[in-house]
């Protein structure tokens, strides 16, 4: 089984083919081989309001109904509207059975205190959290509040019963030195190897430093890109089996 853990839907459009995306991203699951995908839908423009991102939720929601079986889903919220966000979050896991996450942007540092009653709430229901991330010491001005792998491995320690993912560990700047970054992370913290940098050696390097047991196969949206360096890696079947998908079910308690 292969689990693509960091996807996206846009769907349903309010003109022409409302799933016309998703569809062509199913198709292309197909091609590649990959069961499921775990999607949220990002509100623009950002950073979001409650309205925008109870929005966005609507979408995932009805997403996981049109494609029951193919997409799961994150929740997505902007910790800075604390009730709104907590409420929002409970509706959807109480809404359907394959939401079964959240997802967060670059609002604020996953270690600021506004984020805890978010991740306080994430643990209280026993589901991940996705934190888009990078390191990169160019155009940071884009994105000054982007979360890093340093910032991911303060938050575990800080929260040990937390779910965590360090998103696109391939496409968020220096790759290295987040992968050193998680090494001496808590166990609760790991990372999905998504994003368009191929490098060779990525995944080898992160089973080196990180472990299998917390990295999770992933294209957010880059499928080939995502499918080939995971084929490609040289690593040992065990390792290739518990990245594709027994390290995330056994994270979200789906291991039956």
């Amino acid at each position: 089984m292969l689990i693509d853990v960091h996807a996206h839907c846009s769907g349903p459009l309010e003109e022409g083919d409302p799933w016309k995306q998703e569809r062509l991203f199913v198709e292309a699951m197909d091609a590649v081989g990959i069961d499921v995908a775990v999607v949220s839908n990002l509100s623009t423009p950002r950073p979001a309001t409650p309205e925008g991102f109870e929005k966005c939720n609507r979408n995932m929601l009805a997403a996981l109904e049109e494609f029951r079986g193919r997409f799961w889903g994150y929740a997505y919220v902007n910790p800075g509207y604390t009730k709104e966000a907590l409420a929002d979050i409970e509706r959807c896991l109480e809404a359907d059975e394959d939401c079964i996450g959240v997802k967060l942007y670059n609002d604020y540092f996953i270690t600021d205190p506004v984020v805890r009653p978010v991740i306080e709430k994430c643990i209280e229901l026993d589901v991940p959290i996705l934190e888009h991330c990078g390191h990169s010491l160019v155009n940071t001005t884009a994105q000054p509040f982007i979360s890093d792998a340093g910032h991911m491995a303060q938050a575990g320690r800080e929260y040990p019963e937390a779910k965590l993912i360090t998103a696109h560990i391939g496409g968020g700047g220096d790759w290295e030195w987040a992968l050193k970054a998680l090494r001496g992370a808590p166990p609760n913290v790991g990372a999905d190897t998504s994003g368009s940098v191929t490098d060779e050696g990525q995944l080898e390097y992160g089973v080196k430093l990180v472990g299998a047991e917390r990295l999770y196969f992933a294209c957010d949206m880059s499928v080939t890109c995502g499918v080939g360096k995971f084929m490609s890696a040289k690593i040992s079947d065990e390792e290739r089996e518990m990245i594709g998908s027994k390290s995330f079910l056994r994270l979200v308690g789906r291991e039956g």
